[in-house]
């Protein structure tokens, strides 16, 4: 799905002549829930009748994922800010489980006459399914247009972009906002949930570079970030509200067998430890997340919140950056940056936090999975 502009000439994003955001994808009605669980679950024997089951989150909405719509907003948004800044740059949109699905519009770009992409996927951080996967489909894409005969395009995965400031600060501004939102004797007692979706722990400790990797449950390069993002934000809090509140990192959406370690504790958990050990009230801000998808209206805004109701607890819930102009233009600033040191140029990284700006080439053994599979837009990619 593109905006069909020519190929730009040149400019300050060359080398690229186009960007695709790449997303999760979600079902868009009743009829497509089944279909886009057996498409996530692929290779797992699932039965239907447990997808069915499954699917009550999304029947409850209407069998409306939201991901799809938010998808479309941020589509809008980039493009926008990319003409509003002279950036001559087409954007494209494909998923990875629902339609418009990845390898038709690698397609349609390849068949524009596409040659060089910049690729933002909307996972902000390092581990298997959040980057490696998503590297994993653009490699099966590509291998698929090969098979058909087509001139590849080279794809570039820009890089990680949970510290950048327009990706952190508009999640500053939801924390302030949701405090504003609980009433006023509580405030300044509210203690911040930083939420993420929960993994194995396993996939957890060999998330980002080989060198990043743990043995012993801390959770590597993923654990690691979001936790960085997370004191970042608490510190702009405090600086805002001269408070400085209580938080911790906490998960969601445990998808796993019962007997695999996930990353803990579950934020329904943190939420009745909380109320046992006192707390006043709590934020939950959804950190590990680009927008309010299923996840976050469900888990968060239905079954977290139901269970704060349960206890008597004050809550609110942080929004998540979505389709945010500051977050366009950080996607803007990610290209350019990328497009520069491709051209072998000095370009600024902006980062905030301890761990400063991370790798553009993901490098061999970074977020391994289970099983090897050939990634695209790494050091290991077989398609230069």
């Amino acid at each position: 799905m593109s905006d069909q502009l020519p190929p730009p000439a040149g400019g300050p994003a060359a080398p690229y002549d186009a960007l695709l955001l790449l997303s999760f994808g979600g079902p868009e009605g009743p009829d497509d829930v089944v279909p886009f669980l057996e498409n996530v679950t692929r290779g797992r024997g699932i039965p239907r009748e447990r997808l069915k089951e499954v699917g009550q989150h999304y029947f409850g909405f209407g069998g409306v994922s939201p991901i799809n719509g938010q998808n479309r907003e941020l589509l809008d948004a980039l493009r926008k800010d990319f003409a509003g800044n002279g950036l001559d740059l087409p954007v494209y949109w494909g998923n990875r489980n629902w339609a418009p699905y990845l390898t038709d519009v690698l397609r349609e770009m390849a068949a524009d006459g596409r040659r060089r992409i910049a690729v933002l996927a909307t996972s902000a951080y390092a581990s298997y399914s959040g980057c490696r996967q998503y590297r994993e489909n653009l490699a099966d894409a590509l291998a698929v247009l090969a098979e058909e005969g087509a001139e590849l395009p080279r794809v570039d995965k820009l890089r990680h972009y949970f510290n950048h400031p327009g990706f952190v600060r508009p999640m500053v501004d939801g924390v302030l906002a949701s405090l504003e939102s609980l009433p006023e004797e509580v405030r300044a007692d509210a203690h911040l949930v930083f939420t993420t979706h929960s993994i194995p722990v396993a996939s957890a400790d060999t998330s980002g570079p080989v060198e990043e990797h743990t043995d012993g449950g801390e959770g590597g390069a993923y654990v690691r970030q979001h936790l960085d993002v997370a004191e970042v934000i608490a510190d702009a809090v405090r600086a805002r509200t001269g408070t400085a509140l209580p938080w911790q990192l906490v998960y969601q959406s445990r998808s796993g067998a019962p007997h695999v370690p996930w990353l803990e504790p579950d934020v329904c958990d943190h939420l009745e430890a909380l109320h046992g050990a006192g707390a006043a009230a709590a934020v939950m801000v959804p950190i590990g997340f680009v927008s309010d998808h299923m996840e976050v209206l469900y888990d968060l805004d239905t079954e977290a919140t139901a269970k704060a109701a349960e206890l008597g607890l004050p809550v609110a819930r942080s929004a998540t950056v979505g389709a945010d102009p500051r977050f366009a233009a950080a996607v803007r600033e990610l290209v350019l940056e990328r497009a520069a040191t491709e051209r072998g140029e000095a370009a600024e990284r902006c980062a905030l936090g301890r761990l400063g700006a991370g790798h553009d080439l993901c490098p061999v053994g970074c977020c391994p999975a289970r099983a090897p599979r050939p990634a695209a837009a790494g050091a290991d990619s077989p398609y230069a």
